[in-house]
């Protein structure tokens, strides 16, 4: 599988400008680039929009003027103006994990092997350093902040499979604020699933929403190592946002 990347395209220039019409670079979900549109601040500008737009999953036109005195200005004197036209290429599902523990690391491996495109949450930086080929790690952003942030869409699951069941607990509570998520889930015992539930009612968090969570996670398939839970968890996730019964195929 490819990791999640953006093509940005210089669409036209006006004046003295680093690149001319049809330069391309490549952003990735990291921040990482392959080629220039001329770098600098200007291109540090359209990275960030570029990791944006990957995360709206949606094309963006935007002009930057490259030079002083205009009300979008950022200091930069060429003397220009640069229009870029910036193309996620982020199609098909994805699956963003709240913790890196075990679970959450064969959660990941399968599910990018099976071709989602994975995003691990977890401010445990040395957890992010070795990851599955093709999994973004992010440590810059709580949980529930992160969530919060973003718009989420019905091709999209969110899991939480922290270390503790504060975190997943906080997490939970953003996602279910939200809406668009074409699945949520939570691991954990039953015991577990029930004392998270009674915390957010608590808070005032209605049955419907709580009814929408898949909470304890994936199908049963008498799963107990992590690679066994992540066959669970991702057969499931896959039957949800597909809309599968996950029956047995036999006649």
């Amino acid at each position: 599988m490819r990791p999640a990347f953006a093509v940005v395209t210089v669409a036209a220039t006006t004046g003295s400008v680093p690149r001319a019409p049809g330069s391309k670079m490549f952003v990735y979900a990291d921040g990482r680039i392959s080629g220039t549109i001329g770098g600098g601040k200007f291109e540090s500008l359209v990275i960030a929009e570029a990791q944006a737009a990957m995360e709206e999953k949606k094309p963006l036109l935007k002009t930057y003027p490259l030079r002083e005195g205009e009300t979008d200005s950022f200091g930069a004197i060429c003397g220009g103006e640069v229009t870029v036209f910036i193309e996620p290429q982020t199609g098909g599902e994805a699956l963003y994990l709240i913790g890196a523990g075990h679970c959450a690391r064969a959660i990941a491996k399968l599910a990018a092997e099976c071709g989602l495109f994975v995003t691990v949450i977890d401010d445990r930086v040395e957890l992010l350093h070795d990851l599955p080929p093709a999994v973004v790690g992010i440590s810059d952003s709580a949980p529930r902040d992160f969530i919060a942030s973003r718009s989420w869409r019905s091709d999209e699951a969110l899991v939480m499979v922290s270390r503790n069941h504060e975190i997943d607990c906080e997490a939970l509570a953003a996602a279910i604020e939200q809406s668009g998520a074409g699945y949520i889930g939570m691991i954990g015992s039953r015991r577990k699933v029930l004392s998270v539930f009674d915390r957010l009612r608590a808070r005032g968090v209605s049955e419907e929403k709580l009814a929408g969570v898949y909470a304890p996670l994936g199908l049963d398939i008498g799963a107990d190592s992590p690679p066994e839970i992540a066959v669970s968890c991702v057969a499931e996730i896959l039957s949800v946002l597909r809309g599968r019964s996950a029956k047995h195929l036999r006649k």
